[in-house]
């Protein structure tokens, strides 16, 4: 049933790609007879909704990992720099969301901590859609921020960075086994919004995977079941994360490899002041509009990602 999904998933937007370029053709031939200006502008408008439509399905062709098509867990950490790196989070947290918005998907968020000044130090969110993590994979990595920053009375340039991290949801798929034993439960009261039930129930989780030292924590429900039903979904997304870089590593070895990993592993820079332009590290794919970036549209960086990917 899922395989059928996908497949009209991709079948159907085609076939309607061709049916409304063959009835744009149309019009355009109709409007060059009768040199109608108006519809000629009304048809380029349309003609670059067209070739929007065209570059997402371009980007859907591209998904060849195992895991592309299922829902995912997007995880943002806040590094060195203390106010300036947590207001960076912030900022990057409604790039993502406004992103995921465009794509239709769900976006819930699971755990959130707030920065001791303004932004926050880390926050977790379980995007549910079609193909969500299959974008959202070309993201993982470290994010840096130049520019003046609001937080600074002299007025100095600063550098900020973000862990972006981004586990598939693979509870369905596969299987991992997990001790009772090896978990620690703890119980505590949910902080944000939530009115007075937030003071009066211990409702958040945080379980502790001992023999790894992974700790996941969720918050987002009212009920203490929901939210640990959450985050052990989430500790299986990442004890299968974890297994997958021991993998990975090993194949490192045998190719003679080296990747420099957590901090050092910087894919993007977004620099606001003296000049505005977004560089990708890896594909060299930029952009001078900010402002657009951070309303979300991030989609031309994640398909020169992809295609990069695709060639190597």
């Amino acid at each position: 049933m899922k395989e059928r999904m996908l497949l009209l998933d991709k079948i159907e937007p085609v076939e309607n790609l061709i049916k409304n370029s063959n009835n744009i053709y149309e019009l355009v031939e109709m409007a060059i007879e009768s040199n109608d200006s108006e519809m000629e502008k009304e048809l380029e408008t349309e003609c670059l909704e067209l070739q929007k439509v065209f570059d997402e399905l371009e980007t859907k062709n591209l998904f060849s990992g195992e895991f592309d098509s299922k829902n995912a867990y997007l995880t943002l950490n806040a590094g060195a720099g203390g106010t300036e790196s947590c207001d960076w989070a912030s900022m990057l947290s409604r790039m993502y969301v406004r992103f995921c918005e465009r794509h239709g998907f769900t976006v819930e968020t699971t755990d959130e901590l707030p920065g001791d000044e303004a932004g926050i130090k880390q926050i977790s969110f379980y995007v549910q859609g079609l193909y969500a993590y299959g974008y959202l994979r070309s993201e993982i990595g470290v994010h840096r921020l130049v520019r003046i920053s609001p937080f600074d009375a002299n007025a100095k340039r600063h550098t900020s960075f973000v862990a972006v991290s981004v586990m598939p949801d693979i509870d369905e798929d596969i299987e991992i086994e997990i001790n009772p034993a090896d978990l620690r439960i703890d119980t505590y009261r949910a902080s944000g919004a939530g009115g007075q039930h937030v003071n009066k129930t211990s409702s958040a989780i945080r379980i502790t995977h001992i023999p790894t030292n992974i700790v996941v924590q969720c918050q987002a429900e009212r009920s203490q079941h929901n939210n640990k039903d959450m985050a052990m979904k989430m500790l299986k997304a990442k004890l299968y994360q974890l297994e997958k870089e021991k993998l990975d590593k090993e194949k490192q070895k045998i190719a003679g490899e080296k990747t420099d990993i957590a901090w050092g592993n910087q894919i993007r820079s977004y620099v606001f002041q003296p000049y505005q332009m977004v560089k990708d590290l890896r594909t060299g794919c930029e952009s001078g509009n900010m402002n657009s970036v951070m309303d979300g549209n991030i989609d031309e960086f994640i398909s020169a990602y992809l295609k990069q990917q695709i060639k190597k």
